[in-house]
């Protein structure tokens, strides 16, 4: 008897241990997930650069003298701040020197023998007016009226001739002079010397058609910047010239920049293995931000095309495809899958339109494998 009450109560605890165990594999697991709630606040619906866009001084000169040369004289260093007008370079140019003042001293000549021609030519023709006088009285023969006459009239040519030569002469140093400027390189605005290829005695060429050459100097206009990013070509008709946008630079961490689109490519880029895209210019909107800018940064811009404040938002994370999400009950530590109609949208926040409240909360680890409607949940964050 004894023996068959502890059969029964063996084969009791076995399967009392199978059911346990079933129940332990088959109980409804619990995953651990992050979490966020539904509030209220602005969202935009914003479109950025497809690659990194570039901070530019707001205006940029690449300067090369107009004919090849030795460099003789440099008055510049690079990081100079120089003045518009500054000479920053002369080339060898004492022939150009010698022939300006070779030509002038001909100026003088020429003045000086025009001078004289003028005087010759005005005796020439008082006494041409005596003669003619004579003339009438029959006081003198013809042939000697003729004969004084056209002696006035070849003084006068000779001093016409005098006052060409000296208009040639001057012409000729006009075309010495540009020849000499040429030889001389010239800041077209204030700015800062970024770049010198070329060293006192070295030779510069300027660049031939179809070829391209290092310039001689580099100048930036610090006084502002602007950005240059590429947009896709798919967002490009949303943007618009003065639109607000946002500037951020790795230089700067995190801090955003306001700015504003200032210029649209009126043209599509098709450069190969890369998508076609629009540049877009944006300035800044405070110019105190540009104290420390240096050009060249690398610059991403956040265009707002839409904005809509004190609209209840989701973390865009949360969303699924189809506009699902999964809202977290604390009351049971369930999960509910949910349908939701979305408003605008960036990859920060979602604008709701409907299927959720206020405080309630929407998980946001929504790459975990294995959610589902109903499962349990811990949030962890």
């Amino acid at each position: 008897m004894f023996k068959h009450v502890v059969r029964w109560f063996i084969l009791l605890l076995m399967v009392l241990g199978v059911a346990v165990g079933g129940w332990y594999k088959l109980r409804p697991r619990e995953i651990e997930v992050s979490a966020a709630r539904v509030s209220r606040g602005t969202v935009e619906k914003i479109v950025a650069n497809t690659r990194s866009g570039t901070l530019n001084a707001c205006r940029r000169a690449n300067l090369s003298p107009s004919l090849g040369g030795q460099i003789n004289v440099l008055t510049v260093n690079e990081g100079d701040t120089v003045q518009q007008g500054q000479v920053l370079l002369e080339l060898w140019n004492d022939n150009l020197k010698a022939q300006i003042n070779l030509t002038e001293n001909e100026i003088k000549a020429a003045t000086a023998k025009a001078k004289g021609a003028q005087l010759q030519a005005g005796i020439a023709r008082r006494e041409a007016v005596r003669v003619r006088r004579l003339a009438r009285d029959q006081a003198i023969s013809t042939q000697e009226v003729d004969r004084i006459v056209t002696e006035a009239e070849v003084r006068e040519a000779a001093y016409e001739a005098a006052i060409t030569e000296i208009d040639t002469s001057r012409a000729r140093l006009q075309v010495v002079t540009a020849d000499l400027e040429r030889t001389l390189l010239t800041a077209p605005f204030d700015g800062i010397v970024a770049k010198i290829n070329g060293e006192l005695h070295e030779y510069v060429t300027p660049s031939p058609p179809g070829i391209v050459t290092p310039t001689t100097i580099e100048l930036l206009d610090t006084s502002c910047f602007y950005v240059t990013a590429p947009i896709d070509e798919v967002d490009a008709p949303a943007v618009q010239v003065g639109l607000e946008a946002r500037v951020i630079m790795d230089a700067f961490g995190e801090k955003h920049f306001p700015g504003r689109v200032r210029r649209i490519d009126p043209y599509v880029l098709a450069l190969e293995k890369q998508a076609r895209t629009v540049d877009v210019e944006v300035e800044f909107l405070h110019r105190e931000d540009e104290e420390y800018f240096l050009s060249g940064y690398s610059a991403d811009v956040e265009i707002i095309i839409a904005a809509e404040e004190n609209v209840l938002r989701i973390p865009t994370q949360a969303l699924l495809e189809g506009n699902r999400v999964f809202v977290y009950h604390s009351s049971d530590r369930r999960l509910e899958e949910r349908t939701v109609q979305i408003g605008i949208s960036n990859w920060d926040h979602t604008q709701i339109l409907e299927g959720l409240q206020e405080g309630e909360v929407v998980v946001t680890s929504t790459e975990r494998p294995g959610l589902q409607d109903g499962m349990r949940a811990r949030v962890s964050d």
